[in-house]
């Protein structure tokens, strides 16, 4: 189930279309001083539990694949979210870990060959 997981996932970003929300270096809009490590987006066509569409994290790895997930809690909004990070490498993932675990919000993640 394991590996069924990661496919859907997988097939989930390769049938739909990316929107940019953040590019790498942006701030934040709620708080200025935080700059995005890496391209952040969404899934256009797809749902999530705050109402838009699932969540993407885009690295430079150049491998066109799924590196793992967040599993955020944000207790400003009250929810939680799966967050897919893509193409990402180990160096921006942990960039991505202390720009989320952050404020009001925490995560986890969960890597795809864990």
């Amino acid at each position: 189930m394991n590996d069924e997981f990661w496919e859907f996932l997988e097939d989930l970003v390769v049938n739909s279309q990316i929107v940019y929300e953040r590019r790498k270096g942006t701030a934040h809009p709620r708080c200025p001083n935080q700059l995005y490590p890496v391209d952040y987006g969404y899934l256009e066509g797809t749902g999530s539990i705050d109402g838009g569409g699932v969540d993407i994290w885009l690295g430079s790895s150049g491998e066109k694949s799924i590196s793992g997930v967040l599993c955020t809690v944000d207790v400003l909004k009250k929810d939680t979210e799966l967050k897919i990070l893509y193409a990402c490498t180990q160096d921006e993932i942990d960039d991505i870990l202390r720009f989320v675990n952050s404020n009001q919000m925490r995560a986890i993640r969960i890597m795809r060959n864990s």
